[in-house]
C-alpha cells in the first residue's frame, strides 16, 4: 500500500497515547531510566548514590540516594507531566544549574513502566508511591520507612509496548549501556560515593575522592594506568575547564576514551575533542589518540542545553573560546613538561660539537617504519619535566639532556654503524645509543623551521585549483597571510586559487600539494606546528637511506643534542642499552 493510500483524517490523539509516544523520546532504553533517574539523585543533593538493575534494566532500573527526598505533596506532584522544582519560566533556562529542568523523566517513565517511589524529607515521614502505565494514570501513595533520601525503582519497561520492547538488545549489551552511564556520572562528580550492582552481584564501588584525576583513573582505566595521568586548568571568559590527560605513554587506536562534560553532563562534542587533539599533537605516535576528560563549568546563560531530548549536545554562544582555550591550555603544558626518556637517566656532556646544519646524501626511498615503531615503542618513556625544570622554575624552553655543566665529559660519541637501514648505532661512555634516522632528522628539521623563516622558491609555472567548498575559500582567504610566512604564496585567481611559491625543496606533486594546504584547516590555531612536520616529515632521511659515516655521526650527535626527543608525530627519536644490561643480557655478570 502506497503512503497515500494510508492518509485517514486528522485527530488528537488521547492523553494517554500521547504520553506514551512522547516518553520514547526520553526513555528509550532502560539506560535512559539510568541516566534520569541519577541526575535527579545529584540535584537532590546526594553524596551516595546506589544503582542496581535486573535483566539489563528492562526488569528493574534502581536508583538509591540520601539526598534531600520528598514529603507527600511533592512526591504526588512528582509523576505530574512538566512538574519540576527547578525552574518556574523559560527565562530560568539562562540560569539553571541543575542536571534536571524539564519536568519529563518520571512522567515518561510511568507511561512505560510502573515506576515505584520511596521517599523522606529530611529523615521526616516516608512515603511510597506507585504509579504505572494506564488509561487514567492511577496514583497510589502510602507510608512507607525509611532514612533522609528517595529510592526510585522502575519495573517491567515497556511491558505494556510491545512494539518498543522488541527492539531492545539482549540483556548483556542493555546492561552494559547501564553501567557507561552510571561510570559517566561517577566521572563528572568525583565528590560523590557511587556503587553499581547487576543482578544483585556488586559490580562497582567508587568512594568520593578529591580530584578529578583519582576518579578517571578508578573508573575508566586498568590497574596501574592512573599513574599517567595529568590535571590541568584553563580558564576564560565566563567558563573555566579542568583537563585530565593521559601522558604519551597512554594512548589508545580510536577516540571512545576522550570524554567531554559540561557542567556536570556528558556531551558529545566534536570541536572540543579535536582541541584536546590539537593540544597534544605530536607527543602521541601516529594513528593513535589521547586518553582523559575535559571537564567544562561554563555560566549557563553562555550555553544551550535545551536543543537535545537526552541533553546529549550541546550550543555554546563562543564555542572559539573554548577550543582555543583546551588547545593552548594542552599545548602550553606539553612544551613546559619534558619527555623523560632514557636520556634522562643519562649525564653526558658532548665537547668541541659542530651543530652546523648537517649535510646528508640524496635520500632513495626505502621500508622499515614500522620495524622502527616497534622496536621504539617497546620500553614507552615516562612523561616528566627534563632535568633542570623543577616547579618553581619560570616558563621556558626545554633545554638538551646532555648540556648539564657538572655533567662527565666521556669524550667523543663513536659511530658504531647501521641496523636494518633505520638505527644509527653510537657507543658512548658505558653505554650504546639507537637513534632512528628518519625520527632523528625530522625533529631537527622540524625545530629549525619553527624557529626560522621557512625559505620559499618561486614557481615558474604556478598551480591553479579550485575548491570545493564554501569553507576552504574561506580558510585560504583568512590564513594566506601565516602562510606567507610559512613559504606558501597563495592569491585568488578568478573563482580558484594560484600558488605562486612554496617552500624550498618541496616535491610533492600538484594535487598532493594542493591536499596538504587545505588539510591545515583541520590543524586549527596549530597551522604552524602542522605544516613544519608536513616540511620535515617529507624532507628528512628514509628508513634505508645509506649515510656515510661522517653524516650518520653528525646526525646521531645532534640527535642526542635535542631538547625534545620526539619526532613530530610522537615517535622517540632515541632508546639506549647500558654495558651492563647487555652483559647481564648474556650473563656475563
Amino acid at each position: 500500500m502506497r503512503i497515500g493510500e494510508c492518509l485517514r483524517d486528522i485527530m488528537v490523539l488521547p492523553p494517554q497515547e500521547a504520553r506514551r509516544i512522547a516518553a520514547g523520546e526520553v526513555i528509550d532504553r532502560p539506560a535512559a531510566l539510568i541516566r534520569e533517574f541519577i541526575d535527579n539523585a545529584i540535584d537532590a543533593g546526594a553524596s551516595v548514590i546506589e544503582v542496581s538493575i535486573e535483566g539489563g534494566g528492562a526488569k528493574k532500573a534502581e536508583v538509591s540516594d540520601n539526598g534531600s527526598g520528598m514529603d507527600r505533596d511533592n512526591l504526588e506532584r512528582a509523576v505530574l507531566p512538566h512538574a519540576t522544582s527547578k525552574i518556574r519560566s523559560l527565562d530560568d533556562l539562562d540560569t539553571v544549574e541543575t542536571l534536571g529542568f524539564r519536568g519529563e523523566a518520571l512522567a515518561a517513565a510511568v507511561a512505560v513502566a510502573r515506576l515505584e517511589i520511596i521517599s523522606s524529607a529530611a529523615g521526616g515521614e516516608a512515603w511510597r508511591l506507585e504509579a504505572g502505565p494506564g488509561e487514567e494514570r492511577p496514583v497510589h501513595v502510602s507510608a512507607a520507612s525509611r532514612t533522609r533520601g528517595s529510592t526510585v525503582r522502575a519495573l517491567s519497561l515497556y511491558e505494556s509496548i510491545p512494539a518498543r520492547k522488541k527492539f531492545l538488545k539482549r540483556e548483556g549489551s542493555e546492561a552494559l549501556l547501564c553501567r557507561q552511564v552510571f561510570i559517566d556520572k561517577a566521572l563528572a562528580f568525583p565528590d560523590i560515593t557511587f556503587r553499581f550492582t547487576q543482578d544483585a552481584r556488586p559490580k562497582d564501588f567508587f568512594p568520593a575522592v578529591s580530584s578529578k584525576k583519582e576518579r578517571f583513573a578508578a573508573a575508566a582505566l586498568d590497574t596501574n594506568e592512573g599513574k599517567f595521568l595529568h590535571e590541568i586548568g584553563v580558564s576564560g571568559e565566563g567558563f573555566s575547564v579542568g583537563l585530565v590527560i593521559g601522558g604519551p605513554e597512554l594512548f589508545r587506536t580510536d577516540k571512545r576514551m576522550l570524554y567531554v562534560f559540561a557542567n556536570g553532563r556528558r556531551i558529545q562534542d566534536y570541536s572540543l575533542i579535536n582541541a584536546v587533539e590539537y593540544g597534544t599533537q605530536g607527543w602521541f605516535p601516529n594513528g593513535t589518540h589521547p586518553v582523559g576528560a575535559v571537564y567544562l563549568d561554563i555560566d549557563p546563560s553562555l550555553a544551550d542545553f535545551n536543543i537535545h531530548p537526552a541533553k546529549r549536545e550541546a550550543r555554546f554562544k563562543d564555542p572559539g573560546a573554548i577550543h582555543h582555550a583546551i588547545s593552548s591550555g594542552l599545548r602550553d603544558f606539553c612544551r613546559r613538561h619534558g619527555l623523560k626518556s632514557g636520556a634522562e637517566q643519562s649525564a653526558f656532556r658532548i665537547t668541541n660539537y659542530n651543530t652546523d646544519w648537517l649535510t646528508l646524501p640524496n635520500r632513495h626511498e626505502g621500508t622499515g617504519g614500522a620495524l622502527a615503531m616497534k622496536a621504539l615503542l617497546d620500553n614507552p618513556p615516562e612523561f616528566a619535566p627534563l632535568p633542570g625544570q623543577g616547579q618553581n622554575e619560570t616558563r621556558g624552553e626545554a633545554q638538551p639532556v646532555f648540556a648539564a655543566e657538572d655533567a662527565p665529559v666521556y669524550g667523543e660519541p663513536r659511530y658504531a654503524g647501521t641496523v636494518f637501514g633505520v638505527f644509527i648505532l653510537l657507543e658512548w661512555g658505558d653505554k650504546l645509543f639507537i637513534i632512528d634516522q628518519h625520527a632523528a632528522h625530522e625533529r631537527i628539521l622540524y625545530d629549525r623551521f619553527l624557529s626560522q623563516p621557512v625559505p620559499r622558491q618561486e614557481l615558474l609555472v604556478p598551480v591553479s585549483f579550485t575548491t570545493e567548498s564554501a569553507e576552504d575559500d574561506s580558510f585560504l582567504e583568512a590564513k594566506k597571510q601565516e602562510l606567507a610566512t610559512l613559504g606558501v604564496i597563495i592569491e585568488k585567481d578568478g573563482n580558484g586559487w594560484r600558488i605562486s611559491a612554496l617552500p624550498s625543496g618541496w616535491s610533492l606533486t600538484d594535487p598532493q600539494t594542493v591536499k596538504e594546504i587545505l588539510s591545515l584547516r583541520e590543524a586549527g590555531e596549530n597551522i604552524a606546528e602542522r605544516w613544519a612536520a608536513t616540511l620535515s616529515c617529507h624532507q628528512a632521511v628514509r628508513d634505508g637511506d645509506q649515510l656515510d659515516a661522517g653524516a650518520a655521526l653528525c646526525l646521531g650527535k645532534e640527535a642526542l643534542m635535542l631538547p625534545q626527543p620526539r619526532c613530530p608525530h610522537g615517535r622517540p627519536v632515541w632508546t639506549e642499552v647500558s654495558r651492563e644490561a647487555l652483559y647481564k643480557a648474556v650473563r656475563r655478570i
